[in-house]
C-alpha cells in the first residue's frame, strides 16, 4: 500500500491528517487519499445502517460462523452464485432470502444469523461498522508493499474478524496499553511553555500557548516513515525501538483514523520524548520548509507568527529535546509559582482533513495586537536566551532573506573569527596554562557550584507550603531541612518565627539540596504588585559554606525572578551579611520608590536595607562563564594579530636628515597592523562641528516620513520575547539622547547606531513587511545625507 505508510516521512502535506490507506478505488494520491478513504467509508457505513434489517442480516452472515447441529465448523455465509464482480451497495436488492444455502456448508443464511435475531439494532450498527473496517483492511494488506506495515495491517484484520465472531468489542492485546511514556509529548510541551515563557505577560504567554497547539496539532496528524525508510536514512538510530513505537502508532493513531471501530488516541498523548526526538530534527525542517513555500498564502494576521515566532519556538524546544538535563521531561516538574497548568489541549478531528501549516485546534484565536502585527520590533540574528549549560542557543533557520547580504556594522569581528576562537576556547586541550583555564585560581566564586549542579551532585528547587493541594512528603521533608539550616545558621532568630514564614504559604523557598537533603536556601515572598521580591532568610550549612553555593544560589534566584518579571530585590542585613549581599550585587541605594515597600517588607532593628535591581538580559548563573569567555576571546584575538606582525622593522632615520613630516602609511609594518587611510570621508576634529553636523543628519532623518517605525524603543507588548532574543536594541530617541550627551566622538558611533537600526529591522521582520521596506527607503536617506555632509565618499 504505497499510499499508506510507505511514504516518505510528513507526506502527504506537512500538516495533513495522517497517511491513512486509500479506499477501495480512492485513489490516495498526495494529500486526498486519507480524506476521501475515511469519508467514503463513513459514506458506506452510513449507508449500510439505514439498510433494512434483513439487508444488514445477510451482511453480517458473511462474517458469522453457522449455528446449525451437527457443529458445523463454517465460520462465514457464502453465496451459492457469487456475480463476477460485486454489485454497488445502492444497487442491490432489498429483498433478501434467509432460507438460501451457503456455498460452503450448505446451511441457510439464517443458521448463520440465528444469534442476532434478538439483537439491539444499535449493536447490529456496531457491528455493521466493524464490517466495513475489516474489508478495507484486507484491502490495504493487498496493497501494502512495506511489510513491517502489512503485518500491522494484517494482525488488526484478524482481531477485528474475531470482534464480529464473538460479538465482542476490539481490544489491541499488547505488552504495555496506553500511554508508553511518562511524561507525553503534550505534557513535555506544556513544561516547556511553562518553563521557558511563564514569565511572559499573559498577551505574550497567549501567542506562545497557540505556538504550542500549532506544534501538538502537526505532531497528532504527522506520517511517520517506516521502520526500513528510517534504517536506510538513519542505520545508527535504534531501529527496535523505532519498530515498536511504529508499530503502536499505526495501531493506536494512524489505523483508528479510517477504521473508527478501533479505540483512537491521540499521538502527542500516548507517547513522550523518545518517539518525540526520533521524529522532530525532520519534522522541524519539513515544517520550516512548509512555511517558507506558504508565505505568500498566509493570512495576514498568522504570518508574522508562522514566519517569525514558529521557528524561534522550533529552535528552543528542539534544544529541550535532545538536552539530557531539561527538566521539562521530568515527571516531578513543578508547573511555576503557582501550581497552575497552562492548557494545551488538542482535539481529535474524524474525519482528519488536510489542511494549512497555521490550523489551529483551539476556538480562541491569536491576538493580532501580541503577535500579528508585531512593530517594528527589530532583532538581531544572534542566539536566543542563554540555556542552563551556558551554551548559546542555535539561531532559527534564516527565512527572510540571503544571509550574505547582510551589510556588515561598523567595528563588528566576523562571526567566522568568534567561532574559530571560540573552538579553541571551549577545547580543553587548547586552552594551555593556568591563566587561560577557566578553573584557574582566578575562578569565579559559583565556578565549582556550577560543576556540581551539571554533574547532578546538587540540585535547585523552589517550593512552598500550600492549604490548597495534598502535601507532598518530599517537600514537606525539604521545608523541615530547610527550618533547620535557618535555626543554626541564624542563631539570633526565634525559631518559631523561622518556623511560621517557612512554612507560610505566601512565602517560596529556593531549596540547595544534595545527596537528598537540604544544605542551604533562600526564603522570600514575592510582591509582584509592587514590583519587588523580599528576602528574609538565606544561609548555607556551616559545612558546606565557601565552596559559592551561596553565590550560585542567588543567581539561581535572580534568574527565577526575572521569569516572573520581578526585577527588584529588598532585605534587611544584619552586620555579619552585609559582606555577602555586596558581593551580589545589593546596595544601600534602593531603587525601588519608598511609596512601594513600605507597610509590605518586615522591618528588622538593627538591619541595613539593601536593594538589588536585576537585569533581565543577564543570564545570572552562567554570567561569570561568559565574562571569561569574552576575555579568553579579546586574549586569542590580541595574540592571532600579535603573531601576524611579529617581524620587526628596523627604526625611522629620515628625521634625522631632516625630513620633518612623512606620510604615516609609508612607516615600514603600519599596514601589517591593520591600519587603513582616512580616505572614505573626513572625520571632524572639532566637537561642536561634529555634533552641529550630526545633529542636522539625524533631524533630516527622524523628520523623514519612513521614519515611524524607529522613533522610541520597541515595546514588550508589541514583540512578544523581543527583548530575551535581541542584543543590541537602537532606536531614533536613544540616538538623540546619546547625541544630546555628546556620546558620538566619532562619526563612526554614530554610523553604526544608526546602521544597527537597519539590520535589526531586516533580522526580525519578513521582507514583505512595511517595516522592512521602510527601513531599506531609511537607509537610503541617511546615506544621501552622509554623503552630502562629507562624512562619506560620494
Amino acid at each position: 500500500m504505497s499510499e499508506g505508510a510507505g511514504v516518505q516521512q510528513g507526506s502527504p502535506a506537512i500538516g495533513a491528517a495522517g497517511s491513512a490507506p486509500a479506499a477501495p478505488g480512492a485513489g490516495g494520491t498526495e494529500g486526498s487519499g486519507a480524506t476521501v478513504g475515511s469519508a467514503r467509508i463513513a459514506a458506506k457505513k452510513a449507508q449500510l445502517r439505514s439498510s433494512p434489517r434483513p439487508k444488514k442480516l445477510e451482511k453480517l452472515g458473511v462474517y458469522s460462523s453457522c449455528k446449525a447441529e451437527g457443529a458445523c465448523k463454517c465460520n462465514g455465509w457464502k453465496s451459492q452464485n457469487p456475480p463476477p464482480t460485486p454489485p454497488r451497495t445502492d444497487q442491490q436488492p432489498n429483498t433478501v432470502n434467509l432460507l438460501e444455502p451457503c456455498r460452503s456448508c450448505s446451511h441457510t443464511l439464517g443458521d448463520h444469523v440465528t444469534h442476532l435475531e434478538n439483537v439491539s439494532e444499535e449493536e447490529m450498527n456496531r457491528l455493521l461498522g466493524i464490517v466495513l473496517d475489516v474489508e478495507y483492511l484486507y484491502t490495504c494488506v493487498h496493497k501494502e508493499e512495506d511489510a513491517d506495515t502489512k503485518q500491522v495491517y494484517f494482525s488488526l484484520f484478524k482481531l477485528l474478524r474475531k470482534c464480529i465472531l464473538q460479538m465482542g468489542k476490539p481490544v489491541v492485546e499488547a505488552q504495555e496499553s496506553p500511554p508508553f511514556e511518562k511524561p507525553s509529548i503534550e505534557q513535555g510541551v506544556n513544561n516547556f511553555v511553562q518553563y521557558k515563557f511563564s514569565h511572559l505577560p499573559s498577551k505574550e504567554r497567549q501567542t506562545i500557548v497557540e505556538l504550542a497547539k500549532m506544534f501538538l496539532n502537526q505532531i497528532n496528524y504527522w506520517q511517520l516513515e517506516t521502520p526500513s525508510q528510517r534504517r536506510q536514512r538513519a542505520p545508527a538510530d535504534d531501529a527496535a525501538g523505532y519498530k515498536v513505537n511504529y508499530t503502536r502508532w499505526l495501531c493506536y493513531c494512524n489505523v483508528p483514523q479510517f477504521c473508527d471501530s478501533l479505540p483512537r488516541y491521540e499521538m502527542t498523548q500516548i507517547f513522550g520524548r523518545t518517539l518525540l526526538g526520533s521524529v522532530f530534527t525532520v519534522m522541524r525542517k519539513q515544517l520550516l520548509e512548509q512555511a517558507r513555500q506558504e508565505k505568500d498564502t498566509l493570512p495576514p494576521e498568522k504570518r508574522t507568527l508562522i514566519l517569525t515566532h514558529f521557528p524561534k519556538f522550533l529552535s528552543m524546544l528542539e534544544e529541550e529535546v535532545y538536552s539530557h538535563s531539561s527538566p521539562i521531561w521530568s515527571e516531578d516538574f513543578l508547573v511555576g509559582s503557582t501550581g497552575e497548568q497552562i492548557p494545551i489541549h488538542t482535539v481529535i478531528s474524524a474525519p482528519p482533513v488536510a489542511r494549512p501549516l497555521y490550523y489551529s485546534t483551539s476556538p480562541v484565536s491569536v491576538d493580532p495586537s501580541s503577535c500579528g502585527t508585531v512593530s517594528p520590533a527589530r532583532k538581531t540574528a544572534s542566539a536566543l536566551e542563554p540555556s542552563p549549560g551556558g551554551q548559546k542557543r542555535k539561531p532559527s533557520d534564516p527565512i527572510h532573506h540571503d544571509e550574505t547580504k547582510k551589510l556588515r556594522i561598523v567595528g563588528d569581528i566576523p562571526m567566522e573569527l568568534i567561532n574559530e576562537v571560540m573552538a579553541t576556547i571551549t577545547d580543553p586541550t587548547s586552552m594551555l596554562g593556568p591563566e587561560t583555564s577557566l578553573l584557574s585560581a582566578h575562578s569565579a566564586r559559583d565556578e565549582a557550584a556550577r560543576l556540581e549542579e551539571r554533574r547532578g551532585v546538587i540540585e535547585f528547587h523552589v517550593i512552598g507550603n500550600s492549604l490548597n493541594q495534598k502535601p507532598n512528603k518530599r517537600i514537606l521533608m525539604w521545608l523541615v531541612g530547610l527550618q533547620n539550616v535557618f535555626s543554626h545558621q541564624l542563631p539570633r532568630m526565634p525559631k518559631e518565627y523561622i518556623t511560621r514564614l517557612v512554612f507560610d504559604p505566601k512565602h517560596k523557598t529556593l531549596s540547595l539540596i544534595k545527596d537528598g537533603r537540604v544544605i542551604g536556601g533562600i526564603c522570600f515572598r514575592m510582591f509582584p504588585s509592587q514590583g519587588f521580591t523580599e528576602i528574609v532568610f538565606c544561609a548555607v550549612t556551616s559545612n558546606e559554606q565557601v565552596k559559592g553555593y551561596g553565590t550560585h544560589l542567588m543567581n539561581h534566584l535572580k534568574e527565577y525572578h526575572i521569569k516572573h518579571d520581578i526585577l527588584n530585590f529588598l532585605t534587611y542585613a544584619d552586620e555579619y551579611a552585609i559582606g555577602y549581599f555586596k558581593k551580589q550585587g545589593f546596595s544601600k541605594d534602593i531603587k525601588v520608590p519608598k511609596a512601594k515597600y513600605l507597610g509590605y517588607i518586615k522591618d528588622y532593628e538593627g538591619a541595613t536595607l539593601m536593594g538589588c535591581e536585576l537585569n533581565p538580559s543577564i543570564p545570572y548563573t552562567e554570567f561569570s562563564v561568559i565574562i571569561k569567555k569574552q576575555k579568553e576571546i579579546i586574549k586569542k584575538l590580541i595574540e592571532r594579530k600579535q603573531a601576524q606582525i611579529r617581524k620587526v622593522y628596523p627604526g625611522l632615520s629620515c628625521f634625522k636628515e631632516g625630513v620633518r613630516q612623512i606620510p604615516i602609511e609609508s612607516i615600514p609594518g603600519i599596514r601589517e597592523t591593520g591600519w587603513k587611510p582616512v580616505g572614505k570621508g573626513k572625520e571632524l576634529k572639532d566637537p561642536d562641528q561634529l555634533y552641529s553636523t550630526l545633529k542636522t543628519i539625524l533631524q533630516h532623518v527622524k523628520s523623514h516620513q519612513n521614519a515611524w517605525p524607529f522613533m522610541e524603543p520597541v515595546k514588550k507588548t508589541e514583540a512578544p520575547g523581543y527583548y530575551q532574543v535581541i542584543r543590541f536594541p537602537m532606536d531614533l530617541k536613544t540616538m538623540s539622547e546619546r547625541l544630546k550627551s555628546r556620546y558620538y566622538t566619532t562619526r563612526k558611533l554614530f554610523m553604526a547606531d544608526m546602521q544597527r537600526i537597519f539590520t535589526n529591522c531586516r533580522e526580525y521582520n519578513p521582507p514583505e513587511s512595511q517595516y522592512y521596506k521602510c527601513a531599506n527607503l531609511l537607509e537610503k536617506v541617511f546615506y544621501t545625507k552622509i554623503k552630502e555632509a562629507g562624512l562619506i565618499e560620494k
